[in-house]
């Protein structure tokens, strides 16, 4: 059976209207896409890419936060407006 990791992926959209993919706990992997569905395809592309290139580097490896069995689940994320009165 293959080995599930599941990281914590950030999706944004630009000011382009681009979808932005990045995953924090792996350095340099991040994407985009035309919609929401086709950036989350990118990201999972990018993550085995990055992955791919852990097994060869060990250094890259180390650098990698990957997730626990006991890792906490992400309850939400949310904008947040906040008004400055200066």
């Amino acid at each position: 059976m293959p080995k599930v990791l599941n990281f914590k992926v950030l999706i944004e959209k630009d000011e382009d209207g681009y979808f932005v993919a990045s995953v924090p706990a792996v350095p340099g992997c991040h994407t985009q896409g035309d919609s929401y569905d086709q950036a989350v395809k990118n990201i999972k592309e990018a993550i085995k890419l990055c992955l791919e290139e852990a097994k060869e580097n060990s250094d890259y490896k180390q650098e990698i936060q990957f997730p626990s069995k006991k890792s906490e689940s992400l309850i939400d994320i949310i904008n947040l407006p906040v008004r400055l009165a200066y």
